[in-house]
């Protein structure tokens, strides 16, 4: 495909918010100038852009001021509407650290004038607390805002997704790379079938299994591909209720098993079939949700259970694990091969659930239906005002709500939000952080 029949994408904002730095962030080199001085970009720059395999052209544009009056100022902007009237797409560009001025919302109302589908891009994000105060910008009146820090490449990821997505004839990007390996570790108390389950999923003997509990001291990482999706199965050390009774070796190894779930994606609790969730498994439980990791609950030994003896475990397990009852349960057994697959499935269901972002615009469009119908309650005899809920991070997901006093936000409504989320949007596997901040002043 020649230059030419590359789709376009202008660069556009008012002075000084940060567009030269996210068109050299888009290019990949340094081939617009950067400063602090507004201004420094006169002329339309073109260049040419790739990610994910896919080309598209490039054009950054000098500050927009649709009141104008000197010539300079004036051939400016004259050309960064060139540049809007040839674009397929346009990157409208703001300051997340200042939020939106009178002259982004006359730049906005401009752009709707020209009408080229439009992007808004909040630069200078450059943590999750910054991104978490975005809120504001949604007064410009664009349905998303994709939150970025061009300096530091935050964001570019999803941005460059979302912009592949609009641009014809260039197909977006799915959000969670096959090639990316799902970080798997299996805990769970000594004995309780961890290795034979990785052993049966392997189809061999690669790792150590024996009846005399804590075989397994290092955490021992295995490859697997499944369905053309790579894993690392992580097999630890059984995690004992007293760790006054560890041996040294033993309380190395159990340490390095909680690791294990820090740097896990998906933790699968592996609980005994013969002898039922314990006051232990429920605390691994906890701590991988506390850790903000995906969550399997898998019931080993399932070939010495009757259908009615599973049944009732199940139901114990809904009833002692009631804290994660987000996690999906599977009876599985390693010695005949029952339903071992489905662990990997499983987990791979929750990873996808554990990386999602939800579209801004759908999120609000919940919250404005969960205020109409249940309000927050009153604080001290004052209104409890919810303005604006974005998701701020990813695994796990996390949902920043913007409130006038997020102390008075209590516990119940908070966990009510919460399962309207899931109600909405599923997260079956995951958990979810829900946080109140107080909606920053306007500047």
């Amino acid at each position: 495909m020649s230059e030419p029949e590359l789709p376009l994408l202008a660069v556009v904002g008012r002075p000084n918010v940060g567009k030269s730095t996210l068109f050299n962030r888009l290019v990949g080199r340094r081939s617009a100038i950067v400063h602090d001085q507004p201004g420094v970009t006169r002329d339309r720059r073109y260049a040419i852009a790739d990610w994910a395999g896919k080309s598209f052209r490039l054009v950054d544009t000098g500050g927009l001021d649709p009141e104008a009056k000197a010539d300079l100022l004036a051939a400016i902007g004259r050309q960064a509407r060139l540049a809007i009237a040839e674009a397929a797409l346009v990157l409208f560009v703001v300051d997340a650290q200042e939020g939106p001025t009178a002259l982004d919302c006359e730049v906005a109302a401009d752009l709707r004038r020209l009408g080229r589908p439009v992007l808004l891009v909040a630069n200078k994000v450059d943590s999750a607390a910054a991104e978490a105060a975005i809120g504001p910008l949604f007064e410009l009146g664009f349905p998303e805002v994709w939150p970025v820090s061009a300096e530091h490449g935050r964001g570019m990821a999803e941005l460059c997704d979302a912009v592949l997505d609009r641009l014809p004839g260039a197909p977006a990007t799915p959000e969670t790379s096959a090639q990316e390996a799902i970080k798997l570790a299996l805990v769970g108390k000594p004995n309780a079938g961890k290795s034979s389950l990785v052993n049966r999923l392997l189809g061999e003997d690669r790792v150590l299994v024996h009846e005399a509990p804590g075989t397994t001291r290092d955490p021992i990482d295995t490859p697997l591909e499944w369905q053309g999706q790579p894993f690392v199965l992580i097999d630890t050390a059984g995690i004992r209720k007293h760790r006054t009774a560890y041996t040294m070796t033993e309380r190395v190894a159990v340490d390095m098993a909680h690791r294990a779930i820090e740097r896990a994606d998906v933790v699968a609790l592996i609980i005994d079939g013969r002898e039922g969730p314990s006051e232990q498994d429920s605390r691994i439980a906890g701590e991988a949700a506390e850790k903000g990791r995906a969550l399997v609950l898998v019931l080993s030994k399932a070939d010495l259970l009757s259908h009615a003896e599973e049944d009732a475990l199940r139901r114990r397990v809904r009833d002692e694990l009631a804290h994660v009852d987000w996690a999906p349960i599977l009876a599985t057994s390693a010695l005949t091969g029952r339903q071992v697959e489905r662990v990997v499935e499983l987990a791979r269901s929750a990873f996808a659930q554990y990386a999602r972002r939800v579209p801004t615009a759908q999120l609000n469009r919940l919250f404005e239906g969960i205020l109409a119908e249940h309000p927050p309650p009153h604080y001290k005899g004052k209104s409890v005002r919810l303005y604006y809920i974005t998701q701020a991070e990813t695994r796990p997901p996390t949902f920043v709500v913007q409130a006038n006093f997020p102390e008075a936000v209590p516990f119940a409504y908070r966990r009510y939000l919460t399962n309207q989320l899931r109600a909405a949007f599923g997260f079956r596997g995951t958990p979810i952080r829900l946080l109140c901040r107080r909606r920053p002043r306007r500047k």
